[in-house]
């Protein structure tokens, strides 16, 4: 009998156990990155709409039997209208009862399946594709030098179109995308020793992110007003809502996400709020000088 030393705790995990490990390292779960097979949804989708189908057709068929059995036959009359009726005469053997009541159940158990599925369709549809930059990094350490995977497994990256995050997509910023790449991170070697992988608490550049929102926010604010405060002249004043007003436009698109129309409704917001603050002063001022 031989003897079996303890693996190492050390020990470079191969497989699965080793995807799994490397995705689960990322404290943002920007590495959970699957496969949402649309076309195998929508086959499944298809599938279970056909026999719902089917069961409504057989339905329809025997609606219209129970019809013509009805002018007459009173007792067919009332099991079309009573279900306690349907229910005593498929339990003597009526066979359109029996058959209708097979039916309902079917009916029953298959469109709660259906429905189930359309709500997780509908949910999976809005999850957003990874994007470029942990993709890439996701390829290069699963696949060089050769993939981690094997059998189909090993090309699940390959259809970007069916890919899918779990984690919500980071903000796009430049002021984020500025952070992400000079961020001090702790690096790691890919597989084949080509290149490193780094990885950041995005929690902390958002942090970071927000922190200067509220600075430029505040600047633009409060420096406006002290500036409007200290000058006197009306043309430096004009020259200043100007240049505030510029600076809030650029401060919109460098730290925000915010759609051309928003910027540009915003940034006319903003110098509205500072020709009412300064147009008393101008008036003022003309008035004296005259």
């Amino acid at each position: 009998m031989q003897e079996r030393t303890a693996t190492s705790s050390h020990t470079p995990l191969e497989g699965y156990a080793a995807v799994a490990g490397w995705i689960a390292l990322d404290p943002d779960n920007e590495t959970f990155v699957f496969r949402k097979f649309d076309k195998l949804a929508a086959r499944n989708l298809l599938c279970m709409q056909s026999e719902l189908l089917s069961i409504e057709k057989e339905l329809t068929v025997l609606d219209g039997q129970d019809a013509q059995e009805a002018q007459d036959d009173l007792r067919a009359k009332d099991t079309a209208r009573t279900w306690e009726t349907l229910i005593n005469r498929s339990r003597t053997g009526h066979d359109g009862s029996r058959r209708r009541l097979e039916l309902l159940d079917r009916l029953r158990s298959k469109i709660r399946e259906y429905h189930e599925a359309l709500l997780l369709q509908s949910q999976i549809a809005q999850l957003h594709r990874p994007n470029r930059r942990v993709l890439d990094t996701l390829r290069h350490w699963f696949k060089k030098p050769e993939p981690m995977l094997g059998g189909e497994a090993k090309k699940f990256l390959d259809d970007e179109n069916d890919l899918v995050a779990l984690s919500p997509v980071a903000e796009l910023d430049y002021l984020s995308q500025f952070l992400r790449r000079h961020w001090v991170v702790k690096t790691e070697m890919t597989r084949d020793g080509r290149a490193k992988i780094g990885r950041f608490n995005e929690r902390a550049i958002s942090l970071t992110t927000s922190v200067v929102t509220i600075c430029i926010a505040a600047f633009l604010l409060i420096g406006s007003i002290t500036g409007f405060y200290f000058v006197e002249s009306d043309a430096v004043k004009l020259g200043l809502i100007a240049a505030f007003t510029s600076v809030f436009a650029l401060s919109l698109v460098l730290i925000t996400n915010a759609r051309r129309a928003e910027i540009f409704a915003a940034t006319a917001a903003y110098a509205a709020v500072l020709v009412v603050f300064v147009s008393g002063d101008i008036s003022n001022s003309s008035k004296g000088s005259t």
